[in-house]
């Protein structure tokens, strides 16, 4: 086990310093720093922007905006889902929803959100849209892979519904949730900073990337895009870390 957490560290490494050498490559091929800056010229840029009197500021508007998204879809989501997927009938109303917000493109949500909100409000709105169908789904497919001997026999002794819903269903779905959560934090982020890109909030990383590039500072669009590329990574491998620990505790259970 350690042997290949090691080697696929190992290969990640190398995978990342074959990206950077192509990327160094390319941009002295291009030889113009407005269209493909060199990778040192970015990482200078992060550390200017770090040393900013803004990027606190701006770093905690869009993280406040993708935390309230994340807390406010998780919440609805969740109850959502796990009625959908106890209730045909609840289930079968909730997929045309569904289907329209899946197949709705990101841009028209935030363009439509522009319209009716105030454009702090913008990005929250068009994250929680998107991310909605996410929770819900993996919180009906979490339902549906719980194990019926289980519920047959909860009935069979005629436990209350609350009870099989706490000590069985939602055990038993936890890796769904988990791995549901892990996909809507990614999610929520690009659509965040997508919609303070259009929005343009007073403060937020997205906002930071659009006055950048309107003044050219292509160094500067890589540098926000680094910040925002790190902060999705760390939230997605809080998710990946208790996914795993979910599983794990999962198979402990189930073990004879």
């Amino acid at each position: 086990m350690k042997t290949s957490i090691w080697k696929n560290s190992i290969l990640s490494f190398l995978a990342a310093a074959v990206l950077l050498l192509l990327w160094q490559f390319v941009s002295n091929w291009i030889d113009a720093e407005i269209i493909l800056p060199p990778p040192g010229k970015v990482f200078a840029e992060v550390f200017k922007i770090v040393e900013s009197s803004v990027f606190f500021s701006d770093l905690k508007a869009t993280f406040l905006r993708g935390l309230w998204s994340f807390l406010l879809v998780m919440s609805t989501g969740l109850a959502a889902g796990i009625a959908a997927g106890r209730y045909a009938g609840i289930n079968a109303s909730f997929r045309p929803l569904l289907a329209v917000i899946k197949t709705t493109p990101v841009m028209s949500v935030i363009l439509i959100a522009i319209v009716w909100f105030r454009t702090g409000t913008v990005p929250v709105f068009a994250a929680f849209l998107i991310t909605f169908p996410v929770i819900v789904e993996n919180c009906i497919t979490g339902i549906r892979e719980t194990d019926r001997h289980l519920i047959e026999m909860a009935d069979l002794y005629q436990i209350p519904p609350l009870d099989i819903l706490i000590n069985i269903s939602i055990p038993s779905m936890l890796p769904y949730i988990i791995s549901g959560a892990r996909t809507t934090i990614g999610l929520t982020w690009k659509v965040i900073i997508a919609g303070e890109i259009l929005s343009l909030p007073r403060n937020g990383i997205g906002s930071q990337m659009q006055l950048s590039q309107l003044n050219l500072e292509t160094g500067k669009v890589f540098a926000w895009t680094l910040v925002a590329i790190i902060l999705s990574a760390l939230s997605q491998g809080f998710f990946s870390g208790l996914l795993y620990l979910a599983k794990r505790r999962r198979i402990l259970w189930t073990s004879p």
